[in-house]
């Protein structure tokens, strides 16, 4: 296993390095062999940011980030996210090699207590409102004033019920789906 360590606004140092190495040293046997870890550190205001990219074979990548004032508490949030996602990963390549029944027979012979999400799963809440014709960038501004990270909008020049969100660079998205 080959990592790469890159600092942002941060010097790494070797007492992290080597965390790093032996957190994700101990998942080794969950990866394919020569798998490299890509390892970005950066300092914003005091926040420690830790980010492990592990690229898989076909096209696949694990990626995990984690934000903290303590790196090495950044680093077990980090290797943490990593190793759930490698056991969900792993699992779904055993369902599929597998040469299971059809999905729907399988629901059926299934008790219903089982069929059911976990209590994490449910919907909590139902919240209805008004979808207001505005334009995009009216929306981004309702959006601003609400102080979330999403607004459902109809589009006045298109009349489609369309999504503004808030991306992680600080730019915006906009949803507008494709019904056939």
């Amino acid at each position: 296993m080959r990592f790469n360590f890159v600092g942002k606004n941060i010097t790494i140092w070797s007492s992290i390095k080597e965390k790093v190495e032996t957190k994700v040293g101990k998942l080794e046997k969950l990866l394919p062999a020569n798998s490299v870890v890509n390892v970005a550190a950066s300092n914003t205001k005091g926040t420690n940011k830790l980010e492990i990219t592990i690229p898989l074979f076909n096209k696949r990548i694990l990626r995990a980030e984690a934000i903290d004032n303590d790196m090495a508490t950044a680093v077990d949030l980090v290797v943490d996210k990593l190793e759930r996602q490698l056991k969900k990963y792993k699992g779904r390549l055993k369902d599929k090699s597998k040469k299971a029944v059809d999905f729907a027979e399988e629901l059926k012979t299934l008790p219903a207590d089982e069929i059911l999400p976990d209590e994490s799963a449910k919907i909590s809440k139902i919240k209805e409102f008004p979808v207001k014709p505005m334009d995009p960038e009216e929306a981004i501004i309702e959006m601003g004033l609400l102080g979330h990270n999403f607004y459902i909008f109809k589009n006045s020049e298109n009349d489609e019920t369309c999504l503004v969100y808030k991306r992680n660079n600080g730019t915006y998205g906009l949803l507008v789906p494709q019904i056939d």
